[in-house]
């Protein structure tokens, strides 16, 4: 493996991310690279290792562009369930934007509920969107990102600074 395959590396699934400043902060407290992925133009700080990638409208353009480049060492923070199976299955870490830390054990039923709410909505059973994002969710967010990256780190990726 080459150094670039050892360094740590976040990929944000942006367009819908609600903790973009948490991860930049994260990011800049270790010297990590992040990789912000949306469908759009999206703002992101005048930093040397915060790079805005910007993928055509395809339908899963930016999912197909983080999958490519999950691999064991980078995080992934997407709330998108097929891409964070995809994304764990070559041995990226995986954390939604609520704190929760994926796994492969958790994504079958998580899949299975959102079919389930999916129906529900196509039925007029639920309407509505999500609640609004928390305090908690965020502070949950940062923990569980800052523990990732400590995790990679024992485990031989990134710095040990």
């Amino acid at each position: 493996m080459d150094g670039m395959e050892r360094d740590i590396e976040i990929l944000i699934d942006a367009d819908a991310c609600p903790v973009k400043a948490e991860v930049y902060r994260v990011a800049e407290r270790y010297g990590l690279a992040v990789q912000v992925v949306a469908n759009s133009h999206i703002a992101v700080p005048q930093h040397p290792k915060v790079h805005r990638v910007t993928v055509g409208g395809g339908f899963d353009a930016a999912d197909d562009w983080i999958a490519a480049r999950a691999r064991p060492g980078a995080i992934v923070v997407t709330s998108d369930l097929p891409l964070a199976d995809r994304c764990l299955k070559v041995g990226a870490e995986v954390i939604a934007p609520d704190g929760r830390r994926m796994t492969m054990s958790m994504i079958g039923s998580a899949l299975a509920t959102r079919a389930l709410m999916q129906d529900l909505r196509a039925l007029g059973e639920m309407s509505g969107g999500p609640k609004p994002f928390s305090a908690r969710q965020r502070s949950a967010f940062l923990s569980a990102l800052d523990e990732a990256v400590n995790r990679l780190r024992r485990a031989g990726f990134g710095s040990s600074r």
